[in-house]
């Protein structure tokens, strides 16, 4: 007979890719979700998941199975927000999609604040390799609540992005390169030139090829970093040039030149994002109504 948990362990391990995270995740040991997923399997006649000795990866049934498994863990999750909001108190999980730096925002503020007001709410925070593109598939697929992303333009079917705050991109240059002196750069005076950039599905990456392919300028991106705020320091060492938020590059500014680059669309937006067709929960609803208090 199928049982919640058996779901929610699935869900665990498909997320996770990994028995061993996915016990960790549970609070529960290994064997314990190897035998849930037994027991899962044989209830539905067919294998979900394949064990290779360093990962984990789901069958076409279990494709097949992931989504509604979610659907099933939200149902009940909707109906003890529903008897939890009668009796005044809020509890659950919520799965919080982060950027890897985001310093308009003070997150581990907000997560305390938040935190204290309902201390029986969990809290998990997710960064994405794939930065914000990463984050609005997690929101897609269940796998996360709510997010903090940068979506230049119309956001992706089925989510809605609430605009946060925007800024302009600068051009960053090391001391001494040939266009510190200039008294106006454009896109094409960066034509070829080696960029310290990020990886595709970061916003600001987005943001800066949109705008060279709008120039019909070619652009040669030398080294790809995580670290959003680590950007400045390459160009610092000469590795190449980069376009950032101004609040990325560091107060200490010896070394490095920046400038406006005109003509461009260079709009950094922030946001946070939820999925537009399913209902929050009740505690990702209260942490949604803590970050319009807090940041408008």
């Amino acid at each position: 007979m199928l049982e919640l948990r058996h779901f929610e362990y699935f869900i665990a391990v498909a997320e996770e890719r990994s028995f061993t995270r996915a016990a960790d995740r549970l609070h529960v040991v290994q064997s314990g979700v190897s035998a849930v997923i037994k027991a899962l399997e044989h209830e539905l006649g067919t294998r979900l998941l394949e064990r290779t000795s360093k990962r984990v990866e789901l069958t076409d049934a279990g494709e097949a199975l992931l989504p509604r498994a979610r659907a099933a863990v939200d149902a009940v999750r909707e109906a003890r927000d529903a008897v939890d909001e009668v009796r005044g108190g809020l509890r659950g999980t919520v799965r919080v999609g982060t950027l890897t730096s985001v310093p308009l925002i003070d997150v581990p503020a907000l997560m305390g604040q938040f935190h204290r007001r309902h201390p029986h709410v969990g809290l998990r925070l997710i960064v994405s390799p794939r930065g914000s593109d990463g984050l609005l598939d997690g929101l897609a697929d269940g796998s996360l609540d709510v997010a903090f992303v940068s979506v230049p333009g119309r956001p992706p079917a089925g989510l809605r992005v609430r605009q946060i705050e925007t800024r302009r991109l600068e051009l960053v240059l090391p001391a001494g390169h040939r266009l510190a002196g200039s008294p106006e750069v454009r896109i094409a005076d960066l034509a070829g030139e080696p960029f310290v950039d990020f990886p595709l599905g970061y916003g600001n990456r987005t943001i800066v090829d949109r705008a060279f392919a709008a120039a019909g300028a070619q652009r040669h991106v030398a080294i790809e970093v995580t670290d959003i705020g680590a950007g400045a320091s390459f160009v610092r060492e000469g590795l190449g040039v980069a376009i950032l938020p101004p609040f990325v590059v560091p107060d200490d500014r010896t070394g490095l030149v920046l400038k406006n680059v005109v003509g461009a669309d260079l709009e950094w937006p922030l946001g946070v994002a939820v999925p537009a067709t399913r209902r929050p929960s009740a505690a990702a609803r209260a942490l949604l109504a803590l970050i319009d208090e807090k940041v408008g």
